[in-house]
């Protein structure tokens, strides 16, 4: 491997330069660090970047730390961010805690505040104070996609408006004239969406409706789980001419389902979910959902985390920045319910 030395000794300068080409050329004169970037190309030589980050006290990553990889959202999200924190001039690193607290744990011991100079923290099992704990001695943490903007976590933090979010999908199934309307509400390893199901209660309680308890089912975040909780719901209340899922998963899920139970989506039962992942216009038919703008709250939360950085000191009022607002998004599986007769 080739060393800083010898990209010096080849450039005929000192280390301390090739150093300082590398952080910021120009300090440099022009001819002499074209002369250190000759070098470095002749002899394909390759910083350490864990050992200048040692030598720094500081690191050009960042840790982006999240539930399940496997969930298709989370690419998406993972994709965002990278492209975020690269025009910052930053590396991205991903921690998988696979929905085990531990994991994510051991990744704040290992990761924060030495391989990465801030975290990003995306629905895990960890608890808030112990990621304020963390936050408190190690780099700083930005939690994302906060579901509840009422009720600020303690932690510096990127918010969405859920409950709008479950208000919305409502609102469209009432606007078609729905009213036996059944719920799927993901549990997953960021907790109940619980906000999302109270937008959308709170919407039908104004128009007079209390949902079926026998209607209503919390599962876990996958396509799997959704789809055996239609076969269940629709079990319980077969007259069910809608359902509500919490996340696409659950929605899409659902449509197996029903196409395995010979119901057609939307004439026999509509279906809408909340995020707007890629799978949603995909599937077919293609899923009306409440979109989330991944995309502006990834780029949010990278630009918080930094700002976090520069400043190098946790404010008595950690700031809650809030992201575009949910909206809704109309494709092929909703329409207005068959009339009986």
């Amino acid at each position: 491997m080739v060393t800083l030395t010898e990209v010096a000794r080849r450039a005929r300068v000192t280390a301390a330069t090739v150093s300082n080409v590398l952080r910021n050329r120009e300090k440099v004169r022009p001819e002499t660090a074209e002369r250190v970037l000759s070098a470095i190309r002749e002899l394909g030589y390759r910083p350490n970047l864990n050992a200048r980050a040692l030598a720094e006290g500081r690191s050009s990553t960042l840790a982006l730390m999240l539930g399940n990889i496997a969930n298709p959202f989370y690419p998406e999200f993972v994709l965002a961010a990278e492209r975020a924190a690269r025009r910052a001039g930053y590396f991205l690193m991903v921690c998988n805690t696979d929905d085990d607290a531990e994991t994510g744990r051991a990744y704040l011991t290992q990761v924060a505040g030495t391989l990465a100079e801030g975290v990003i923290v995306l629905n895990t099992d960890i608890e808030i104070n112990e990621l304020c704990a963390s936050a408190a001695i190690g780099a700083p943490i930005v939690l994302s996609l906060w579901e509840h903007p009422e009720s600020p976590p303690g932690l510096p933090c990127v918010a969405v408006d859920f409950a709008r979010a479950g208000a919305l999908a409502a609102t469209h199934l009432l606007e078609l004239g729905h009213r036996d309307i059944g719920m799927l509400v993901g549990d997953g390893c960021g907790g109940l969406q619980d906000a999302r199901a109270n937008g959308f209660r709170e919407v039908m309680r104004a128009a007079g409706i209390e949902p079926d308890a026998a209607a209503v089912l919390q599962i876990r975040d996958t396509i799997d789980a959704g789809y055996e909780a239609c076969i269940q719901l629709m079990s319980n209340t077969p007259g069910l001419t809608a359902i509500f899922a919490t996340n696409d998963l659950l929605a899409i899920g659902a449509m197996q389902a029903l196409a395995s139970l010979g119901r057609q989506v939307p004439e026999d039962v509509s279906v809408i979910g909340i995020t707007d992942i890629q799978l949603a216009h995909q599937v077919r038919p293609a899923l009306t959902t409440v979109a989330i703008n991944t995309s502006s709250i990834a780029g949010l939360s990278i630009d918080l985390l930094i700002q976090l950085m520069q400043k190098g000191r946790v404010d008595a009022s950690p700031p809650m920045l809030q992201g575009p607002p949910p909206k809704l998004v109309v494709r092929q599986s909703t329409c207005a319910p068959k009339r009986a007769g």
